[in-house]
């Protein structure tokens, strides 16, 4: 009888490797219980050979699995560490999935932050997850025993972000380095495939915060691309963008993520966040006076409005206002569970329609980026 903490579809047989089960994919199964071990491992056993193990026992990854599957509550801070200590060992599988329960975006991020390239929220979904593996297992065969080369933009945007949120909830130090990073990837991708690609790609993977923060960033690079911004300049914008919500960090989730209209204390508390963010940021290396002013006052309009400084059009600087105009593009155009997504043609409508808030000659240019790319 199998070991609880344990349960495998072995590789190798009695008289060597057995050829059926040698051609099948191999994937890795983590789970913090024994239950959802054996719910994760009977979904697999038809069409993967499969080992599993629960966190809480002596890591046994003894090969390397195309694919990892990690079930288990991530609000529980041991069940976090134990996945660290394996992260090394897993860190090149080709997919690393996250079935995560209780789809709350700190759960997300986390997972994100852990080493995820894909996160399934919710209840553990059958044919989601074999469509999952079945992509991963085709990439692996494709690439004919080579690692493959994946355009990771999304996956490394999405960890830093998540990583960024927790360390500001965790009240630890931020990867700036690493942030600038994951946005010049983004920028790079963007320069390659455009806009649209990257919208699509970002609203069907991720939600909430994040998937806001990521489609701020990609609006935002895409608009200073094609106003023709200089490196230094684009670089300050991307930054400015993966930034800009930080201090969302410390904002309640019942706050974040409510789907009706907020009251007056909900909506004090939410306007906290870009002095919030400048706050975290001020301190750190490498952060300049531009991207800390995006920061702080991304939620200004030219009309002496919006927060958290009644600022007037004199005193907001053009990478605020490209970066003001993104941020409300995104958050009309991503996709909320509780309320449709506007098409991207009605949402430039909305920004045209806010006279003296937003400044004319960019909105103009920013109409080909909203309509077109």
């Amino acid at each position: 009888m199998q070991n609880a903490r344990t349960i495998s579809r072995p590789v190798k047989g009695d008289g060597g490797i057995r050829e059926k089960e040698a051609a099948r994919p191999f994937v890795h199964v983590l789970a913090d219980s024994s239950e959802k071990l054996s719910s994760v491992c009977s979904i697999l056993e038809q069409r993967f050979a499969f080992a599993g193990e629960r966190l809480d026992a002596e890591a046994k990854l003894s090969q390397m699995p195309f694919a990892i599957v990690i079930r288990a509550e991530l609000r529980d801070v041991h069940t976090i560490a134990a996945i660290k200590k394996r992260a090394i060992k897993f860190a090149k599988a080709t997919k690393r999935i996250f079935l995560v329960e209780h789809p709350s975006h700190m759960s997300i991020s986390q997972a994100y932050a852990l080493g995820a390239t894909l996160v399934l929220p919710g209840t553990i979904d059958k044919i989601k997850l074999l469509a999952a593996l079945a992509d991963s297992a085709e990439e692996a065969s494709a690439s004919s025993g080579q690692a493959p080369q994946q355009d990771n933009a999304v996956e490394a945007a999405a960890t830093a972000i998540a990583s960024m949120f927790t360390a500001v909830a965790l009240g630890e130090p931020i990867d700036v380095d690493g942030t600038k990073e994951a946005g010049r990837k983004i920028a790079d991708r963007i320069t390659q495939h455009g806009l649209s690609e990257w919208l699509t790609t970002v609203r069907r993977h991720h939600e909430g915060t994040y998937q806001h923060c990521l489609l701020v960033t990609g609006v935002a690079i895409d608009f200073g691309l094609s106003l023709g911004v200089g490196r230094a300049d684009l670089e300050r914008l991307y930054s400015a963008a993966m930034f800009h919500d930080l201090g969302k960090a410390r904002i309640p989730l019942a706050i974040l993520d409510k789907p009706g209209r907020l009251d007056p204390a909900e909506r004090a508390m939410i306007e906290t966040h870009p002095i919030a963010g400048y706050d975290f940021l001020k301190d750190h290396d490498n952060i300049s006076p531009e991207i800390l002013d995006a920061v702080r006052h991304h939620h200004q309009f030219l009309d002496g409005s919006g927060y958290p400084d009644a600022l007037g059009a004199e005193s907001i600087g053009d990478i605020v206002r490209i970066l003001t105009i993104s941020d409300i593009f995104a958050a009309l155009i991503e996709y909320r569970h509780y309320k449709p997504t506007l098409p991207r043609s009605e949402a430039y409508d909305i920004l045209c329609g806010m006279s003296g808030k937003l400044e004319k000659a960019l909105l103009t240019a920013f109409r080909q980026v909203a309509l077109t790319r």
